[in-house]
């Protein structure tokens, strides 16, 4: 094991105190030659924004509600039509009237304008819904896209080690040929390089799910798997914990949706209120009339000939006053106001677990870059350096040079993490990229399941995938 150990490091044991290179660079993880197809976040946000179906699902809830609030101020069609009356059987043309009459119905007590405010503030829910999914839109692909990007790196990572053990078994194959090494040497090498390239495998098979989740939320699913132009420690977000849960309480398109439902339960309310109020009919006609008119003294004095008809009623409010209509309006109101109590209660379970994973991350980030990282290479500096003055065995220098990929893997997978988290909070904890929007046309509301998004540190070496924040919590 020795003799396989050495040849991770050295071509030969001829060669053996050769200086050997550290395999990764501290400050940046191995990158591939950018090709000229290379996918930025803002390029993928912007065919998310063009593609994705949600959104058109989003505006065609807008423009139903702006259509109902029209239709729901119309006056109600008048009524025409032609009446006959007087037909006697035995002289049919001796009395008969024809009228042609007109009839509206008048709703009173300002029904009309408030039907028209419910579905205004329905119709303005609809719009805080559509600005809400296109921030979900962005969000899920901001997180699918560092989620990419770290399983591209890790990749990248896996690929060099396993070029490290395929070299490590070729040596120590050439070792066991000449007799320089033994056979249980040659056979843990290969066993070693298996490994590695299974995991370099499901490396693979990782990146290649999480791309085609990434391109199902863009809205372009055939879309070839390309290489993601960005760095994962561009930035680490600095965020105001009482500054952002103040604006989550005040401007989140969650809270402002509820608003919106609690200003329509109250219209409701109104107009249902209302309804007692009657309605007036109005009816007049004009016609021609075949019966003879006499005087007092029953002189015939011709044929009545043009005349007219008028009829007002309205409709008297004794049993039915709307009570029960009444009744369910102010449930629901009630309702509205404690589910935006809950609302409240509940968005702040959420700012809270992602401000935890949100200050975990940082403080990962933070010690891995500034501490781990460095003393990972610094330790391999030094056994590197004892092992040139034969004071060191070269499996410790082996040991600590794998250590600098672990680190390195737990690495990219806390910046993961970290973009995550921070894309969560500043995006008002909006997921659910592929969910229909919550109001549908006609205003019914689409219940959604509650699902997690997968983190960083549990992406890279699982071999099941879940919808990364495809389905809104």
């Amino acid at each position: 094991m020795l003799i396989v150990l050495l040849s991770l490091q050295f071509p030969s044991i001829a060669n053996a105190q050769e200086d050997p290179q550290p395999v990764v660079q501290l400050r940046g993880v191995v990158q591939e030659p950018t090709a000229a197809s290379n996918l930025s976040l803002r390029k993928l946000e912007e065919l998310a924004l063009q593609n994705n179906p949600t959104l058109s699902q989003a505006a065609s809830a807008t423009r139903s509600a702006r259509g109902l609030a029209k239709q729901a101020g119309m006056m109600p069609n008048p009524v025409v039509g032609y009446q006959g009356e007087e037909f006697a059987f035995r002289t049919l043309h001796a009395k008969p009237e024809y009228f042609g009459f007109f009839e509206q119905t008048l709703p009173l007590g300002g029904k009309l304008a408030k039907s028209r405010s419910i579905y205004l503030n329905q119709a303005n829910q609809s719009e805080i819904e559509a600005q809400a999914q296109r921030q979900r839109v962005i969000n899920t692909v901001r997180v699918l896209f560092y989620q990419t990007l770290g399983a591209q790196q890790q990749v990248e990572l896996r690929t060099e080690l396993a070029r490290i053990a395929h070299d490590a078994t070729k040596t120590t194959s050439d070792l066991f040929n000449v007799g320089q090494a033994d056979k249980p040497d040659y056979l843990e090498s290969e066993i070693e390089a298996e490994q590695v390239e299974h995991e370099l495998q499901s490396a693979k098979n990782n990146l290649k799910q999480t791309w085609k989740l990434l391109a199902s939320v863009v809205g372009v699913p055939e879309m070839a798997v390309v290489h993601l132009q960005g760095k994962l420690d561009d930035r680490i977000p600095a965020i105001n914990e009482e500054q952002l849960l103040a604006d989550l309480m005040r401007t989140s398109p969650q809270i402002r949706s509820a608003e919106a439902q609690l200003a329509k339960a109250r219209a409701v309310i109104v107009r249902a209120k209302a309804e007692p109020v009657p309605d007036m009919y109005v009816r007049g006609g004009i016609g021609y009339s075949s019966e003879f008119l006499e005087n007092s003294r029953g002189e015939p004095l011709g044929k009545t000939g043009v005349e007219a008809n008028m009829q007002v009623g309205v409709s008297l409010p004794l049993w039915n006053r709307n009570q029960g209509g009444i009744a369910a309006a102010q449930a629901d109101l009630a309702f509205a106001e404690s589910d935006l109590i809950r609302l409240r209660l509940a968005l702040r379970v959420q700012f809270a677990q992602a401000m935890k994973s949100y200050s975990n991350a940082v403080d990962a980030v933070r010690r891995y870059r500034d501490v781990i990282l460095p003393r990972a290479d610094e330790a391999y500096q030094l056994y590197l350096a004892k092992y040139k003055q034969m004071a060191a065995s070269y499996p410790q220098m082996l040991i600590s040079q794998r250590t600098m990929f672990q680190v390195r893997q737990q690495y990219i997978n806390s910046l993961v993490d970290l973009q995550q988290s921070s894309t969560a909070l500043e995006g008002y904890l909006l997921t659910g990229g592929l969910d229909s929007p919550s109001l549908s046309p006609g205003g019914s509301v689409q219940r959604v399941e509650m699902t997690g998004v997968r983190s960083g540190s549990q992406g890279a070496d699982q071999h099941a995938l879940d919808t990364a924040g495809l389905v809104e919590y």
